[in-house]
């Protein structure tokens, strides 16, 4: 498994989503610090997915007829000009504006970036090596979720936003560089068209397989959609708003706590994907249901230590014991859904498809933030209730998917055979 290609495009991953985690935790950070409105955080970052969204199935295009190489190049160069116009502007223009457009840009390069970067896999790795190689991918982004949170905190609750843009200037740029010598094989494609006509009659092919073909897939799609509202919606506007809100912490301290959640939430991804990788033989499709039902379960400690009067210490220690959890379960699920779907789609088939998986499971993720954005200040106080809430929906949606469960252990074990 461990090639010099794929050595190299983990490498990158490594510094270049450092650089990414902690420019994604300082900006909307800063946002909420400066205007203290959980309404307009919720918005702000409900609409910076938008640009994931429609990208996503671009870059899975792109992935699919363009040098995956020269993709993850490029998009790393232009995060570093992103960042740059940033510092330049910042103070000069309106705060909420800049951080909107920048949000924008930065999300949008993110979703052409990843199709690429997973299209990638099945092309280095081969076989069983394929849900190890993913492991390691969630690895690398699980740990920089984790440092990238508790240096960014730091930096930012001491110095401010401006070391930690010129932190993230470097990091794309040296990740740009060092992915300029990763060879990857591709073989293009005739061009048949215009490139709206491509892009159009790609789209049109993907759909048609989740569809038709594969119709397991669209339904996983369609269920990770559901999970991102409920679950990683809440999380994302709860956490930042529960700690520096709610919790009787000074401004610094908030900032610096929210952080170290952050970071603990990034520990649990990590554990989930290091499981994922040492128990990829013995994970068994058909039990997947399960770990959607236990992931439910980490919201209850959360809501009971917002609902219940106890010291904030406690209250914090609660929720990032939660937190833990909730992501070694997310994560593990997440490695096990994509690393099924690079199973069963065909090769030539593997960047369109998937991105379009991702588009729709990403695009209810805008709808859920803004929704609990301002769910968050109607219900003040009593915000444990949509945390009880979220954990029966999750309860109910875990249910509902055991036999689609199933019908994929079925799948696979149909494409093992063809395979021998």
């Amino acid at each position: 498994m461990w090639n010099r290609n794929f050595i190299m495009v983990v490498v990158g991953q490594i510094i270049s989503l450092f650089g990414n985690a902690i420019l994604r935790f300082a900006l909307p950070l800063y946002l909420l610090n400066e205007t203290e409105s959980a309404a307009l955080f919720g918005v702000v970052t409900a609409c910076a997915f938008i640009p994931m969204i429609v990208l996503a199935p671009i870059g899975g295009i792109l992935a699919d007829r363009v040098n995956k190489r020269n993709i993850m190049v490029v998009l790393d160069f232009s995060t570093a000009i992103l960042v740059m116009a940033i510092i330049l502007l910042l103070g000069k223009i309106n705060l909420v504006a800049l951080l909107l457009c920048a949000l924008f840009i930065l999300y949008g390069i993110n979703g052409a970036y990843q199709p690429a970067v997973q299209a990638s896999i099945p092309i280095l790795l081969s076989g069983e090596n394929i849900m190890q190689g993913n492991s390691v991918i969630n690895l690398v982004s699980s740990f920089a979720g984790l440092i990238g949170p508790v240096i960014g905190g730091a930096l930012f609750g001491f110095y401010g936003i401006m070391p930690i843009l010129y932190v993230s200037i470097f990091c794309f740029l040296i990740s740009a560089i060092m992915e300029i010598f990763i060879q990857i094989p591709f073989q293009r494609k005739p061009a048949g068209g215009s490139i709206f006509a491509i892009g159009f009659g790609d789209l049109k092919e993907s759909f048609r397989y989740m569809y038709r073909e594969q119709p397991v897939i669209m339904q996983f799609s369609l269920a990770v959609a559901a999970i991102n509202m409920i679950l990683s919606s809440l999380v994302i506007i709860g956490l930042p708003v529960i700690i520096t809100q709610m919790l009787d912490f000074d401004s610094e301290t908030a900032n610096r706590f929210y952080g170290y959640a952050e970071s603990v939430f990034a520990m649990g991804s990590l554990c989930g994907g290091m499981g994922a990788g040492l128990f990829a033989q013995k994970i068994k499709a058909r039990n997947g249901y399960l770990l959607l039902l236990y992931d439910a379960l980490t919201l209850i400690p959360t809501g009971i230590a917002i609902m219940i009067t106890m010291k904030t210490m406690i209250s914090y220690i609660i929720i990032l014991v939660s937190c833990f959890f909730m992501a070694f379960l997310s994560n593990l699920f997440s490695i096990q859904i994509m690393s099924y779907l690079q199973m069963i789609v065909p090769v030539d088939l593997i960047g369109k498809v998937i991105s379009c998986a991702m588009c729709i499971g990403m695009c209810a993720s805008p709808i859920g933030q803004a929704m609990y954005g301002g769910l968050f200040e109607v219900f003040g106080e009593r915000i444990f209730a949509l945390f009880f809430a979220a954990a029966l929906l999750m309860v109910i949606l875990a249910v509902s998917m055991k036999r689609a469960f199933q019908r994929l252990e079925k799948l696979l074990d149909l494409n093992r055979y063809v395979e021998i």
